[in-house]
């Protein structure tokens, strides 16, 4: 699992979803916690983090959002060689297999299909957690 101290940057237009995953992961003991409305906000969020020295360790990003959906969020982010490894989470309510196969093949780190549950946040962080530690 990441450590409690990870820099984490939750992305989606509704507000009560972002106060929904910031109670879930303080329940798993995460304190550093941002939070953005869209994709734009998020990657300006992620280009002032990175200049003030404290970049964020972990996305969770919405798909359908205004501005800058989460797809082309994580492939701006990937488009990026230091965000290549960033770990990316994506919230849907799409499970069609060929979105999904799309989020795949824009690396995205893993996926979770709205509605979200503390348990199923738990485990998708475990198995990004054990693809980052398997790299290093």
């Amino acid at each position: 699992m990441f450590p409690p101290h990870t820099r984490i940057l939750i992305v989606d237009d509704m507000p009560s979803l972002r106060d929904l995953l910031k109670a879930y992961l303080r329940r798993l003991s995460f304190r550093n916690i941002s939070e953005a409305d869209d994709g734009r906000m998020a990657y300006q969020a992620l280009l002032a983090a990175k200049a003030a020295g404290a970049p964020f360790e972990l996305v969770i990003s919405d798909w359908n959002m205004p501005n800058l959906d989460g797809l082309e969020f994580l492939k701006l982010v990937r488009s990026s060689a230091e965000w290549k490894n960033l770990p990316f989470i994506l919230l849907t309510t799409e499970s069609e297999k060929a979105k999904v196969l799309e989020a795949v093949v824009a690396q995205v780190s893993n996926y979770m299909v709205k509605p979200v549950e503390e348990a199923v946040l738990k485990e998708k962080l475990t198995k990004v957690w054990e693809k980052v530690t398997a790299k290093s």
